[in-house]
């Protein structure tokens, strides 16, 4: 069963039709064949048009749809000889960040990324991607490992944020991710990010400060939520205000893979299938390969100091453009 998002209905309805189509009988009555073809044209004109108009609001929906392929979908897709690696060696192994090494294309790597899950109990088991300290120290140490076997390493973002509870402040939320933040910008190997879904704030860039930020089309990257950003200045008229601000202010954000490009955020879009990747999986981990195979031969003939050079100029070109 496909799910379908609110502004999806009238496609709905019209595949819904034409799987009726599909069971019945042809009783020479109707061709069935030719009304099934009108429809299906129907469907995908229909298809095209919606998502080439999408608002901010409607990418964050998206961005969030629950058959968007998750992290373990691509690491099946691209890696082989995948050998995961758990813990951060003080603490715990946090579920919400994934990673380990493996063969991409022929490419010794390290890839991690956060694993939101697919059905709800994974879900619950992975935390919906918000790590805690855990997650990024184990972020740190694979990186580190990466670096020691000057291996390169691969990144996927898919997180609402960093996990806020009073546990993980206890163990040093902030302090995590900063130190996670400062070991991108130090490696010594490439690495190479990819925002699959939604990158939420710090615990989006603690693994996603790179030589080479990449977003799917209809991904989103923000420092915050709209809801959040909705409650926190909305919330003292109530809830019903905030509900009918939180669509506004994903526009005021500029959260979009688009906006994010033309402001110097990330430095390429990687395309989805018609109607999203939750269409087609394949063709979005395909996409996703190509991409990454891409970055990674730009990036495999320079130094270690050109390396860090660049990826430091990068990011404190992004902050001085920001300011003038």
């Amino acid at each position: 069963m496909r799910n379908y998002l609110d502004f999806e209905q009238p496609i709905a309805d019209l595949e819904g039709k034409i799987e009726e189509l599909r069971h019945l009988t042809d009783d020479g009555g109707v061709n069935i064949a030719d009304e099934v073809a009108r429809l299906q044209a129907k469907s995908d004109k229909l298809l095209r048009a919606t998502y080439q108009k999408l608002s901010p609001w409607q990418k964050v929906q998206v961005a969030r749809h629950a058959d968007r392929p998750h992290f373990s979908d691509y690491v099946a897709g691209l890696i082989d000889n995948y050998v995961p690696l758990a813990g951060d060696r003080a603490f715990a192994d946090d579920k919400a960040i994934q990673g380990g090494i493996g063969r991409f294309r022929g490419r010794s790597v390290v890839i991690l990324g956060h694993e939101k899950g697919a059905d709800t109990s994974s879900r619950v088991k992975h935390n919906f991607g918000m790590a805690r300290p855990e997650g990024y120290r184990k972020a740190i140490r694979l990186m580190e490992l990466a670096e020691r076997f000057g291996l390169p390493v691969l990144t996927l973002v898919d997180t609402p944020g960093a996990y806020p509870g009073v546990d993980a402040e206890a163990r040093g939320q902030a302090e995590a991710i900063a130190r996670s933040i400062e070991t991108c910008l130090k490696l010594k190997t490439p690495l190479v990010s990819l925002v699959i879904g939604e990158g939420g704030s710090g615990g989006a860039i603690a693994i996603a400060a790179a030589d080479n930020v990449m977003m799917l089309e209809h991904s989103v990257y923000s420092v915050i939520s709209p809801e959040g950003c909705s409650t926190i200045l909305w919330k003292k008229d109530g809830s019903e205000k905030v509900v009918a601000e939180t669509p506004k202010l994903a526009e005021s954000l500029r959260m979009t893979a688009q906006d994010l490009l033309e402001l110097g955020g990330v430095d390429t879009i990687v395309p989805e299938p018609l109607g999203g990747a939750h269409r087609d999986k394949a063709a979005t981990i395909d996409a996703v390969g190509d991409a990454f195979g891409e970055a990674l031969d730009k990036l495999s003939g320079k130094t270690v100091d050109e390396l860090l050079k660049n990826r430091r100029e990068k990011f404190i070109a992004i902050g001085r453009d920001s300011l003038s």
